[in-house]
């Protein structure tokens, strides 16, 4: 039987309401990566504050009673700064894209379902035509899953110079 969430969803005026949560969500997802400094917590944090300050910054968390299980969020591109377009040529007519940065369960809810109610509270509403996520490569099994869900791999990036190259997949939400 899956566990019955309650699913709330934040913009970018509740930012420093979440911030704990989101950091406490992915100290306990990372747990057992040791010396993985790209993941560590301070990093996330900067991520975590660079994202929920974006316009149109959106997330979703969910709550197993008052327990925070997991979480998704992004936000709109900036229009005309689309960074995978390098990746597809001709470009779709409507480039609007919605960035998913993050989707994260912790390990106590992981295969009940949660990350797939996430992604479609998340994405589902969203105005843009086209939603892009990276994906490590290191782990087929999630790139797989997003395949699932009507993503695409177009590319492969390294955003930084010390991040895993990462699986640039997209998404035409009026296909999905």
């Amino acid at each position: 039987m899956k566990p019955a969430y309650t699913l709330r969803r934040y913009g970018q005026t509740a930012a420093t309401e979440i911030r704990q949560i989101l950091l406490d969500v992915h100290a306990d997802a990372y747990a057992t990566e040791t010396g993985d400094r790209f993941h560590d917590q301070e990093r996330f944090a900067w991520f975590v504050d660079h994202w929920s300050g974006l316009p149109g910054f959106d997330c979703v968390i969910a709550y197993d009673g008052d327990e925070p299980a997991g979480y998704a969020y992004g936000a709109p591109a900036v229009a005309g700064r689309e960074w995978w377009r390098e990746y597809l040529s001709p470009g779709p007519a409507d480039p609007a894209t919605f960035s998913l940065s993050e989707l994260m369960v912790r390990p106590k809810w992981r295969a009940t379902g949660l990350s797939a109610q996430l992604h479609t509270e998340l994405v589902g509403p969203r105005p843009e035509p086209l939603a892009v996520l990276l994906v490590d490569t290191a782990h087929p099994r999630v790139q797989a899953l997003y395949e699932r869900w009507g993503y695409r791999k177009i590319g492969e990036r390294r955003p930084f110079a010390d991040s895993p190259l990462y699986a640039v997949m997209l998404r035409g939400l009026a296909e999905a």
